[in-house]
């Protein structure tokens, strides 16, 4: 369980998370959405421990505060939004600095096996800088994915946290990470996701935190959240949600007109 109390997080004289609670449940996708500077992904870094922050977050029955990093990497890896690299990296050079520290350090064999289950089979020896966004983006995941490999160690849950880890990617590979999230939940693992595409966010995701302004909104199911209100209250826009037919051609022909306020 991850558990989220009373978080206020500021830059400066600004207060960007207003006392915010959050939950996750290993076993479960639990997603983070809302508009841009929301407090997204200032959340995700409270809650992975790379911002600074009043409250409490608790992973795993033990405050993140009194945690070794060490111990941390063993239990929980982290996807940032982008990973800059300055030298020339390969891609097999990437993915072992999933596999420097933690329960699965220096376990060579996951590098082929991460690799593969992100569909970058063969990509081992090439250069990060010379794959494209959505490649690099994966060659990331993979790096997570070999630090946290099993959901489960000795009965204990293990965690992904993503932000945006789909942003770059086309579709059919937005489907297949969404889908390793699935799996890896399924698995008994934690999944914290911070999610743009809402359709996606309902495929997948059990638990849903929309978040507005710094505050969230709601915590539930994404059929409780994703409302024509809540949605509309979040995003300034009018949002209607629908449901696709169950077969033929389907469109979104509704037009968002931001400067309609939200009923």
């Amino acid at each position: 369980m991850l558990t989220a109390n009373n978080i206020t997080v500021s830059y400066g004289r600004s207060e960007i998370l207003h006392a915010v609670d959050f939950q996750a449940t290993a076993g479960q996708v639990t997603a983070i959405v809302g508009p841009n500077g929301s407090g997204k992904t200032t959340l995700m870094r409270a809650i992975t421990g790379e911002n600074t922050y009043d409250g409490e977050v608790v992973l795993n029955g033990r405050d993140i505060v009194s945690a070794k990093p060490w111990e941390l990497a063993a239990i929980r890896a982290v996807l940032p939004q982008s990973t800059p690299l300055a030298f020339p990296f390969t891609v097999v050079e990437v993915v072992r600095l999933g596999l420097t520290s933690g329960i699965t350090a220096g376990r060579e064999h996951l590098i082929p096996r991460a690799l593969e289950r992100v569909g970058l089979t063969g990509f081992g020896g090439r250069f990060y800088q010379e794959l494209s966004g959505g490649e690099q983006q994966r060659v990331q995941l993979a790096r997570v994915l070999a630090q946290v490999w099993t959901p489960l160690e000795n009965g204990a849950p293990r965690w992904l946290f993503l932000d945006e880890p789909v942003s770059a990617l086309d579709i059919g590979h937005q489907l297949q990470v969404m889908q390793i999230a699935r799996d890896y939940a399924d698995a008994g693992g934690g999944v914290v996701a911070v999610m743009h595409d809402l359709n996606l966010t309902a495929m997948f995701a059990d638990s849903v935190a929309l978040i507005a302004e710094g505050r969230i909104l709601k915590q539930d199911t994404a059929e409780n959240v994703f409302t024509d209100g809540l949605l509309s209250r979040a995003y300034q826009c009018h949002v209607r949600v629908n449901t696709a037919p169950s077969a033929g051609t389907y469109l979104l022909p509704h037009m968002a007109n931001s400067s309609i306020a939200a009923e």
